[in-house]
């Protein structure tokens, strides 16, 4: 929730000079620094967001679509609107520990996500791509995820390149139920 926004540079009174610089507050990102919601270790049963997900409703969990051994799912902290996830139902942290049902659904719902993205939101092109260990960057490391990001032409603009922050111009329930619109039929 976004708790105060100023228009005006507001100067700040305290220690140091006033910087002149309007704030945008986004307190609910503390969650994703803090790590919550991150498993307490590599099993299934260590907390992990990805397994229990499926257990919820599709609106509860921000479930786009499901498969028989995977389901598309949105990023909770999202690089751009629509940012969504394709993860297998097992649970599983590296790629090669797929089986072949399992890749070939990975990559179908990533090519049915790309569909849906460019009927709901018309991106114009994607990054695709899965971070294999928590040194390769995976924030969830225990369990396999691919995400899939919409990009348009100009989406880079000042508040992520200066102000390191994203602007977001749909809520995540609202983008869930666009894309699960847009969803491509079998």
């Amino acid at each position: 929730m976004l708790i105060r926004m100023t228009s005006e540079p507001e100067l700040q009174q305290g220690v140091g000079e006033p910087d002149g610089f309007q704030r945008l507050w986004t307190p609910h990102r503390m969650a994703y620094i803090k790590g919550e919601g991150k498993p307490t270790g590599p099993g299934e049963d260590d907390g992990c967001p990805f397994c229990s997900i499926p257990a919820k409703s599709d609106e509860d969990g921000l479930v786009v679509a499901r498969g028989s051994s995977v389901y598309a799912v949105l990023n909770l902290y999202p690089y751009n609107g629509g940012h969504l996830m394709v993860v297998p139902y097992r649970h599983v942290a590296d790629y090669t520990e797929l089986d072949d049902a399992e890749t070939a659904e990975l990559g179908l719902l990533t090519k049915r996500a790309m569909v849906a993205l460019r009927i709901a939101s018309g991106a114009h092109g994607f990054n695709i791509g899965m971070n294999q260990g928590s040194v390769a960057g995976a924030g969830i490391a225990a369990h396999l995820h691919q995400h899939v990001v919409p990009r348009w032409g100009g989406d880079t603009n000042f508040m992520p390149v200066v102000g390191h922050t994203k602007v977001l111009p749909q809520l995540l329930a609202d983008t869930r139920k666009m894309l699960a619109d847009a969803w491509p039929q079998d």
